[in-house]
């Protein structure tokens, strides 16, 4: 399975957003991560769909949109609608989980789950045949900028165990603190995508530099 690298434009330059998007997708990146808070379920409120649009107009690469609110089933369609190729909701926010991640299919998109820092791997298992992405969160989401929390990387093992088991497909994704130094150690856990964004926008010696050095940390 290919290593696929998304940028999330939480650490963008948002006055040169588009032209920030053009460098990385002209540096390689894969995806284009959209982070979704509502300022309940995490405690910063940042984009809605209109942002996935702009982003939709902007590049024609696969665009994720990362729901970290209390009732993103409320909001499926919208960013659907807007762009999104893949729609993430977190399983601490969804009691009716399985019927999400069939109307996220329904609506023509890709279906993820998401588990913060502290959710157990079990609780996906009931759902794990289904989706097309797990991401585990390896910072607790709602700022970038944050340091991996390395106490993460046995669950991330135990969730590539998982889908192994039942011969899934789903990528296996990490965000939070992904950097090239902590990008090996998840690689290494079973990780095959990987979402940064202070180490893409934020790179001292620009996007492309920051693309490349996430690029040569994936191992051979």
């Amino acid at each position: 399975m290919t290593a696929i690298i998304s940028a999330s434009i939480l650490s963008a330059d948002w006055s040169r957003l588009g032209k920030q998007i053009d460098e990385a997708q002209t540096a390689g990146v894969d995806w284009i991560h959209v982070d979704v808070m509502d300022g309940q379920f995490v405690p910063n409120i940042t984009m809605g769909p209109f942002i996935v649009e702009t982003c939709r107009r902007i590049t024609s690469l696969p665009i994720e949109a990362h729901l970290m609110t209390i009732t993103p089933e409320r909001h499926l369609e919208s960013f659907a609608a807007a762009g999104a190729s893949l729609l993430s909701v977190h399983v601490e926010t969804c009691p009716h989980l399985h019927r999400t991640i069939q109307n996220i299919h329904e609506l023509g998109c890709k279906a993820g789950v998401v588990l913060n820092p502290g959710t157990p791997a079990e609780s996906i298992s009931a759902v794990l045949h289904l989706v097309d992405l797990v991401l585990v969160m390896t910072v607790n989401p709602g700022f970038s900028g944050q340091e991996f929390l390395p106490d993460v990387t046995p669950k991330i093992r135990q969730i590539r165990q998982m889908l192994d088991a039942i011969q899934s497909e789903a990528w296996l994704e990490v965000d939070g603190g992904i950097s090239h130094t902590t990008l090996p150690e998840t690689y290494a856990a079973g990780a095959r995508a990987f979402v940064a964004a202070t180490a893409i926008f934020k790179h001292s010696q620009g996007i492309a530099a920051g693309v490349q050095a996430l690029r040569r940390a994936i191992p051979a």
